[in-house]
């Protein structure tokens, strides 16, 4: 399979990938890509990890599935990671030197599904620290741009600690072992209500088409997606990639996904880069 991407990552998309924290690449994955991925997808879904749960079920049954860190167990993943264009999408995008690979994740919503993702950003959940980080968000099926993720453009810069959502609380299947987070204790303010005024926010989104995706900075406020009608579902696969800035850190408010007690076993401490078999370094220029 192609490892390279169909077209060029063009000094334009990086441009605006540094200026807004969010670029939309179309055209990026070949078909080949996109089956291995939706293989894989269905292997997930049939053996999910221990991290997997459903975040939303409805009183007609419709569901949102999410499962991360899949990647070592699932062939097709891990050959997406080591082996496809995203590494080169990401290390050109962040004019990065060194690109680890962090963890994937997977989103898929039954058909008709009307669960939306709270606005949030992701690296102050994370179990790093550092701006040079990038999303690659691909949606393995078309996509409307009322249905795809939503971005405020320029979010990245902000340094304001806000009080986020707790995705652990997306349980209706009462899981145990959920990683929580707590930013009440740290936060300097609320997080906006994006949905109130989006067009004061900028917001952005984009119809998709499988082989295009957005790439973002994990600083980002993204949210949104979902709405579905009732004859469309949608099955996104996201990997998340480190650049040159970032380190290992331990918060205190929580972490989701918590990767504590997996970095602390590889011997990795507060500080350190993140290496080893977890967080394979995939790229070096």
């Amino acid at each position: 399979m192609n490892a390279n991407p169909l077209r060029p990552v063009e000094s334009t998309d990086v441009e605006t990938f540094d200026r807004d924290g969010v670029v939309f690449l179309p055209g990026m994955f070949d078909r080949e890509w996109i089956e291995l991925l939706r293989a894989g997808l269905e292997t997930n879904r049939a053996h999910p990890t221990t991290r997997s749960r459903i975040w939303d079920r409805d009183a007609e049954g419709r569901t949102m599935f999410y499962d991360s860190q899949a990647w070592q167990g699932v062939d097709e993943y891990r050959e997406f990671v080591f082996e496809s264009p995203a590494a080169k999408i990401a290390a050109d995008l962040m004019r990065a030197t060194t690109v680890n690979f962090f963890f994937d994740a997977v989103f898929v919503r039954s058909p008709g599904t009307q669960f939306s993702t709270p606005w949030h950003q992701d690296e102050p959940y994370w179990s790093v620290d550092g701006f040079n980080t990038c999303s690659i968000w691909m949606p393995l099926v078309p996509v409307a741009a009322k249905n795809a993720l939503s971005f405020v453009p320029r979010s990245h810069r902000s340094a304001t600690v806000f009080d986020q959502y707790n995705f652990g609380d997306l349980n209706p299947d009462g899981q145990s072992a959920v990683d929580m987070v707590d930013f009440g204790a740290i936060a300097e303010d609320e997080f906006p209500d994006i949905d109130a005024d989006p067009e004061r926010w900028g917001v952005v989104n984009w119809d998709m088409e499988p082989g295009d995706c957005i790439a973002f900075n994990s600083r980002m406020m993204h949210g949104g997606s979902g709405q579905l009608p009732d004859d469309v579902g949608l099955e996104v696969f996201t990997t998340k990639w480190l650049g040159d800035d970032v380190s290992v850190i331990f918060r205190e408010c929580g972490m989701d996904p918590d990767h504590t007690e997996v970095m602390k076993a590889a011997g990795l401490k507060p500080g350190d880069r993140p290496e080893g078999e977890l967080y394979p370094r995939i790229l070096t220029r």
